[in-house]
Order: C-alpha cells, then structure tokens, then sequence
C-alpha cells in the first residue's frame, strides 16, 4: 500500500478524526450519520443509517443523502491517493449518474470499487499534465443485501503546475 494513502486510510478510517472532517468540511454529510466502514486503495465502504431527519415522506432515506453517501464512498479513494502528493492535483466531480431500484431503509452500504482507476487517472494527469477523469461506481445495499441504488460519479483531475 502506497505510504501516503496508508497515513490518510488511518486518519479518515478513525472515528474522531472522520467526524471532525465532516463536521468542518461537510457538516450536511455529518449531521445525516455518514461513516467509513472500510478503506482500501482500491475499495472504499460508506454507510449511512436511516433516522428521522434524513427521511423522506415515502418512509425511505431521502436521494440526495443517497448521493452524499455515494459521493464520498468514489470521492474517498481519490482522496487517499491525493494525499499529501507533490505536485497537487485537483479533483472535481464534473458527471452524476445514478440508478434508484428500491426504498432505500435501514443501514445503506455504499462500496465503490474504482480505486484503481482512480489512481490510474491521476498517475496520468500528474505526467502528462493534462485532465483527465475516472469513473467512480458506488452500490448502495441495504442490510439484507438487495442493491437499491448505484451511482456513477465522473471525477475530473488536474495537476498543479
């Protein structure tokens, strides 16, 4: 495992450290309960619970607290291969695709299996210099398993120069 992406899976897979990130960075995500379950480089698990306020009046997890959860699950992997890189490389989500197949109660899984292409796109803009973008798929399962929703999230990067 890369040793930057070792030091951020140990910060953001920590608890305290995770909250605090939310809390300053993304206090909605905070607040609606969102957690890393796991960090790989090449995988990434990202749960959400349903509670009253991230409901909607169909007695589900409202969709837009779906696509958070889903977002930082691709968003994460291009984090922890980011992390503390020389040059810097910036990261934008420029595409939002998404599929919805049933209510989405309970305990939401989102894992996101992209790490790979992630850390490809971002080898290839740090030597050529030039944009490019990953795709980052999340799957969003509930505690019995059954996928209720997926997402792709076209992430852009470019290195600073």
């Amino acid at each position: 495992m890369p040793a930057n992406f070792s030091a951020f899976q140990q910060k953001i897979t920590n608890p305290l450290s995770f909250t605090l990130f939310l809390a300053t960075q993304l206090p909605t995500a905070w607040f609606c309960g969102i957690k890393v379950q796991s960090l790989t480089p090449e995988q990434a698990q990202i749960t959400v619970r349903q509670k009253w306020f991230n409901k909607n009046p169909f007695r589900s997890i409202y969709f837009a607290v779906l696509s958070m959860a889903a977002e930082i699950a691709t968003g994460v992997l291009a984090m922890g291969h980011l992390y503390q890189i020389k040059p810097g490389v910036s990261m934008l989500v420029t595409e939002v695709k998404s599929n919805f197949y049933k209510k989405a109660t309970g305990k939401i899984v989102f894992t996101c299996t992209s790490g790979n292409a992630m850390q490809q796109a971002i080898t290839q803009s740090i030597e050529t210099g030039q944009g490019t973008q990953a795709i980052g798929h999340a799957v969003g399962t509930n505690e019995e398993g059954v996928v209720v929703a997926e997402f792709w999230f076209t992430w852009s990067f470019k290195a600073k120069v």
